[in-house]
């Protein structure tokens, strides 16, 4: 080994090492690095992801599912929604559901995204509550007192009928609908008697109440109605006018 070659070779290996044991120390700071990108990509894909789909065909809106209408026809629905086959299901759908809850008959819309290209619309409607005698037929409200543009003549409504509309009475049946089902399916017409009485008609006998009568005062036709069955008792009218006092004529 000659005095000056040595240290040479010695200096070569140390300058030939360096960098290999410094490419080493970086490398996981490297892939740290990309880890972190890829999961930051990953965080903002609902941001990006659906910016780059809306551009694809493959998304385009094929299909629109309409589910839960009775009164409101299908075809209302899709008019208001305003989509054709260059929308994307990708597209913003706040505006649609705006447009569909914008309908007097719609409470509550909600719409999915059935991929590729289908748009599922859930319809929530405004219930009817009474068909109110109007000229040439009747007119279907809810308990708003707001008329919905259904017609009975195309679509069963299953509802009491009222003389003429009344803010007043169709609450009432719209509580009565919510919270004691069985006795408004039961009830046929609902009409004012006087300044402050009330004739519900049921299937088998009139009940005779107060204007201002509650749920709860109704809750007593129950029991009454119960016993005079048990009895095999025909009555010609239930009265609950009186306080405390449920009044049945028999015929």
């Amino acid at each position: 080994m000659s005095d000056d070659g040595a240290p040479r070779a010695e200096r070569s290996r140390d300058d030939a090492d360096a960098p290999t044991e410094r490419s080493a120390r970086r490398l996981p700071r490297v892939r740290l690095a990309l880890v972190g990108i890829a999961g930051l990509l990953v965080l903002a894909s609902p941001l990006w992801l659906p910016l780059l789909a809306r551009r694809m065909a493959f998304f385009h809106v094929h299909r629109v599912e309409i589910v839960g209408t009775h009164y409101v026809s299908a075809s209302d629905i899709l008019a208001r929604l305003h989509v054709d086959t260059l929308s994307s299901v990708w597209d913003p759908t706040k505006p649609l559901v705006a447009r569909v809850e914008r309908h007097p008959a719609v409470q509550k819309a909600i719409i999915h995204r059935k991929l590729p290209g289908t748009l599922v619309v859930e319809i929530t409607e405004t219930v009817p509550v009474a068909l109110v005698a109007a000229p040439g037929g009747f007119r279907v409200y809810d308990a708003r007192g707001v008329a919905l543009p259904i017609d009975p003549a195309s679509v069963t409504v299953d509802a009491p009928v009222l003389m003429q509309r009344d803010t007043a009475l169709l609450r009432l049946l719209g509580a009565m609908r919510i919270q004691m089902p069985t006795l408004y399916a039961r009830v046929s017409t609902l009409r004012r008697a006087g300044r402050d009485e009330l004739i519900l008609q049921l299937e088998k006998e009139p009940v005779r109440a107060m204007q201002d009568v509650t749920l709860e005062r109704l809750a007593d036709l129950e029991p009454v109605e119960a016993d005079l069955n048990r009895k095999q008792l025909r009555v010609s009218e239930i009265d609950l006018r009186y306080r405390d006092q449920v009044i049945a004529r028999v015929q």
